[in-house]
């Protein structure tokens, strides 16, 4: 490429596009008029420094990648990185440089607003994603509830006076409680994935005895079927969002009962270790599989739609959310002795 091109041509004055002749020590020799639209840096500026000064750090490793390969004579296309503007920003640059003897023909385009745009695309195609999942949900998961309510409803209708009908509102008020379950899921799961987190009551002191012992009892009416046993050696008041703790609890009971080997009680044990408040559930069974573990807290872990899915695999993914919410975090154990949930809260929390 001759000079008269770099210098002088209508071309090289005119173009939207950085152009610049690079040498092999990595300064540009020559560059024209765009550098100053672009990046706000006049010729002299660019032409005393190496072009590495004004990469951004977190490119420099590409770009010196990229720099070597066109050493060796090869040429780059479409390489892009980031170049520091005058003003302290940065533009993403895509850069085609081919070699010609020791010094190399270089034209970038400002791709900064493609880059964006590209980024907002991905970010309304996740939307739009997360919202069929949303409603592939609702409809796979509420479908069956409210059908066994429309089917009470319509045998009750025809026999007012039949002695079943206390056990068919039972069967009604049982499929209400789950529909109601699975909708209180799918929003608090909404607004955590929104960047809002789980919205807590202002925490108060809380006799939390009282609250445990009263959830331990409706875990037990839902779940006739499995034992469970309690151990509270822990100091009342524990400032929280009551409800809250009451969801992580049935949660993690429900979760155990559902799961664990029924042969052996779900253990629910509760103590102040130090400053923190540890709450423990634990039940005996096959232990969860190491790469099951991984994720383990993630929504959806567990959701299989088939006919026997009795939830939407969102309970410990609440339960982490709590927990978090409570300056806590959640842990997992699970081996030989049995799988042990755990919630752990500072208690000045």
């Amino acid at each position: 490429m001759p000079d008269s091109f770099e210098k002088y041509s209508l071309t090289w004055h005119i173009t939207p596009d950085i152009l610049g002749v690079l040498s092999a020590s990595g300064k540009f020799e020559n560059t024209n008029p765009a550098w100053y639209r672009v990046l706000g840096w006049r010729a002299h500026e660019v032409e005393s420094q190496e072009f590495f000064q004004i990469v951004h750090p977190d490119d420099i490793a590409r770009t010196e990648t990229a720099f070597q390969i066109i050493q060796r004579g090869k040429p780059i296309m479409g390489f892009e990185n980031r170049y520091r503007h005058q003003d302290g920003s940065y533009r993403w640059l895509s850069w085609n440089c081919v070699p010609e003897g020791d010094r190399f023909y270089c034209s970038a385009r400002d791709v900064t607003e493609d880059k964006l745009n590209r980024a907002n695309l991905k970010n309304r195609e996740e939307e739009a994603r997360f919202r069929e999942q949303f409603i592939a949900i609702l409809g796979h998961d509420l479908r069956n509830p409210l059908a066994a309510i429309n089917a009470a409803t319509r045998m009750l209708q025809r026999k007012e006076e039949d002695p079943t009908k206390q056990q068919l509102m039972v069967g009604i008020q049982d499929s209400v409680a789950r529909m109601s379950a699975l909708i209180n899921d799918m929003m608090d799961f909404a607004r955590a994935r929104l960047g809002n987190g789980i919205n807590l009551a202002t925490p108060t002191d809380c006799a939390l005895h009282k609250v445990l012992n009263q959830t331990l009892e409706e875990i037990r009416l839902a779940h006739p079927q499995t034992r469970f046993e309690a151990e509270f050696d822990f100091a009342d008041p524990v400032r929280v969002d009551s409800m809250r703790i009451t969801q992580l609890v049935s949660n993690l009971l429900s979760n155990a009962a559902t799961h664990g080997d029924n042969a052996e009680p779900v253990r629910l044990r509760v103590t102040d270790k130090r400053d923190h408040f540890v709450l423990c559930v634990h039940n005996s069974g096959t232990p969860i599989p190491a790469e099951r573990q991984i994720g383990i807290f993630e929504p959806f872990s567990g959701f299989e739609p088939d006919e026997d899915q009795k939830g939407l695999g969102l309970g410990l993914y609440i339960a982490d959310q709590i927990a978090r919410a409570h300056g806590g975090a959640m842990h997992l154990a699970s081996d030989e002795a049995g799988t042990r949930f755990t919630f752990t809260m500072p208690r000045s929390a």
